[in-house]
């Protein structure tokens, strides 16, 4: 199969309104492997969007627990266990994320019970292999290398780095702008950064109903000007870049030409302004 990355949801912060994308999600698929990368609302219909099925997923790695990375896990195994899945799939995330695993079983306890009672299915607390995410992962084919990122008040949030026979593919997560990025890049096929408007940050603040000062404030110091995605790809010399999680999203007086023009300040190579259900060839 042809390596790509597809954008299975694109939008930052977990609230969808009308017009919206969904919250971030991706798939990988390199060296015959099939991962998915942070699990937000929507992941699972963008994964069968993709032509693949629940039942075909290799990995899952979480970056982060804000629950726009990680909300739909539960349901995510849940779908695929009533559409087959009878296998094993590690889970790589934080430290934390095996007490959600507990918590979402818990929480369906009667309906898994009565379905592997009634329906025999197999054992569905098996199907999740959580673990801990450390520097350096091997998947069989592919090495996965981490790096903390800068997404304050979260310290275990991350980077990702995949680097497989033949291509390589870098991912954010949800950061502040970091020196450190550049050099964890370099010369990636694909690196897909996180990405804000500052004057859309201000709009977005300045519209919002049950929140203070302090969604600004978290806003503006964990996440990473448009501007700054383009240098960090400029410096870093990777082949394409993409950007995701983008605030504000669905908001008519922020237009693809506003994100456009603050990446191209630094970036003019090739360019994705990420959509839910993007595919992007390696």
């Amino acid at each position: 199969m042809s390596e790509t990355l597809s954008l299975l949801g694109v939008k930052g912060g977990p609230a969808i309104r009308p017009g919206s994308h969904m919250p971030v999600s991706m798939l990988l698929q390199m060296a015959d492997k099939n991962i998915v990368i942070d699990a937000g609302l929507g992941v699972t219909r963008g994964i069968c969007d993709q032509r693949l099925a629940l039942t075909q997923i290799d990995m899952i790695v979480i970056t982060h627990l804000h629950s726009d990375h990680y909300l739909e896990l539960g349901p995510l195994f849940h779908t695929a266990w009533t559409a087959g899945l009878n296998r094993t799939i590690p889970v790589i995330g934080p430290e934390g994320l095996d007490r959600y695993w507990t918590a979402f079983q818990d929480s369906m306890g009667f309906d898994i019970d009565l379905r592997q009672r009634d329906e025999g299915r197999c054992d569905f607390a098996s199907l999740a292999d959580i673990q801990t995410i450390s520097d350096q992962h091997d998947l069989g084919g592919i090495t996965l290398r981490t790096m903390r990122n800068v997404h304050p008040p979260i310290t275990d949030s991350f980077a990702l780095r995949f680097d497989g026979p033949d291509k390589s593919v870098v991912l954010s997560g949800d950061t502040a702008y970091m020196d450190a990025m550049a050099p964890f890049a370099k010369n990636a096929d694909l690196l897909v950064h996180e990405a804000m408007l500052r004057d859309g940050v201000e709009a977005l603040c300045a519209r919002m109903t049950n929140g203070d000062e302090r969604l600004r404030t978290h806003i503006l110091r964990s996440h990473t000007d448009a501007r700054d995605v383009g240098r960090i790809a400029r410096d870093a010399g990777v082949k394409q870049l993409a950007i995701n999680h983008m605030v504000p999203d669905g908001d008519p007086d922020f237009t693809d030409r506003h994100w456009t023009d603050a990446v191209r300040e630094h970036w003019n190579g090739p360019f994705f302004l990420g959509r839910d259900g993007m595919r992007i060839t390696l």
